[in-house]
């Protein structure tokens, strides 16, 4: 009989000090619904859900050309929501910096997952970190304003298995990729 794996994404993770400046940034706004811990915070590019072993390793053998990618600079510079920021459902920090790197990213674990068997996210990518999820929707408009100048050099992605318990949701990576350096 052949296992599943759990609900697993793929994503770009944040280096720990990005991570605290981003969390000290956002500790002094005002920022409404449930925020997402910041042990979460990630940039995804491409969430798969749960799928069966073969094609978990066929997804994983197309996701290699990844190492093919050389490094590149993301800048987090802005902050809005999701469907938008009048009745955001979402808060986010936007990538203003390696945004086309990003999607060349997506586009190949788009085509990872594809392969693997996977139906096509006919969703739009667009780079961003989740920063709180709202019920009900809100006007977050004067969040918007605020800026941010967070910058890091993307080296690797990271496949992880979404594991829901009574704490809450954690991300245990599986799989790293490395890029050109």
């Amino acid at each position: 009989m052949v296992g599943t794996v759990g609900r697993v994404f793929v994503a770009v993770p944040l280096p720990t000090e990005v991570r605290m400046a981003l969390a000290d940034r956002t500790s002094i706004l005002a920022i409404p619904g449930k925020l997402v811990p910041l042990e979460n915070w990630h940039l995804t590019l491409r969430f798969l859900g749960a799928v069966g072993e073969i094609t978990y390793e066929r997804f994983l053998s197309g996701l290699s050309l990844i190492e093919d990618v050389p490094s590149f600079s993301i800048r987090l510079g802005a902050f809005g929501g999701f469907p938008n920021e009048r009745k955001a459902s979402v808060m986010w920090a936007g990538v203003v910096g390696g945004a086309e790197e990003l999607r060349r990213l997506n586009e190949i674990a788009e085509e990872a997952a594809q392969t693997a068997g996977l139906e096509p996210d006919d969703r739009p990518y667009r780079p961003h970190l989740t920063l709180s999820r709202i019920r009900p929707p809100e006007d977050i408009g004067r969040l918007t304003t605020e800026t941010l100048d967070l910058r890091w050099s993307c080296h690797e992605i990271v496949v992880y298995e979404s594991r829901l318990s009574g704490g809450g949701v954690s991300y245990e990576p599986l799989e790293m990729f490395s890029m050109l350096r």
